[in-house]
């Protein structure tokens, strides 16, 4: 299986590539991840719980990271064991370019081989799950690189600030004044 795609994120290339070698930001992103602990600087190991089409199961996984050259590119090399349920292996190439200041566009292209009960249920059932899996990953990751947004009602008490002492006696003298003519 081939799944090639293009990806422009809400942040600059150094921020998204940071993001991408933190294995606690990628445990938050990645669904159904249990854990993901480096063993080295190059070597995560993962457990992923996942779901593709009516098999589910645990998968252990070793990741190898390769060929890399912060903060353009990597080469990830993977293989998950899921027990009876089968496995999966294979490699990830992982680009990073910087269209501005504020965003830039990640590209990968992922060559999976699967077996056991997974290349049972055929091709089509496999990757629908697995562009559900990446789509979740993504939009979790994108939301996680956002830069905070500050509610419009604190910019608008920021702009314009609190009255001072004077303008509260000048308004209150006012409705004194209002309250007693009437």
């Amino acid at each position: 299986m081939r799944i090639v795609n293009t990806r422009e994120l809400p942040c600059p290339q150094q921020q998204a590539w940071a993001a991408l070698n933190d294995e606690a930001e990628l445990q938050a992103c990645i669904p159904g991840c249990e854990s993901l602990v480096r063993g080295a600087p190059d070597q995560l190991q993962a457990v992923v719980a996942a779901a593709l089409g009516p098999v589910r199961a645990r998968f252990r996984a070793q990741l190898s990271l390769q060929d890399l050259v912060p903060p353009q590119s990597y080469r990830v090399v993977f293989d998950g064991q899921g027990g009876v349920a089968g496995f999966g292996k294979g490699t990830a190439q992982v680009r990073l370019e910087a269209i501005d200041a504020a965003r830039c566009r990640l590209s990968y292209e992922i060559e999976v081989q699967i077996g056991g009960k997974l290349a049972q249920i055929g091709s089509r059932v496999v990757d629908a799950a697995a562009q559900k899996i990446i789509g979740e990953f993504f939009e979790r990751f994108e939301a996680r690189l956002q830069p905070p947004q500050v509610p419009s009602a604190l910019l608008a008490d920021e702009a314009t600030p609190p009255p001072g002492w004077w303008q509260r006696l000048r308004a209150w003298l006012a409705l004194r004044r209002s309250a007693a003519s009437s």
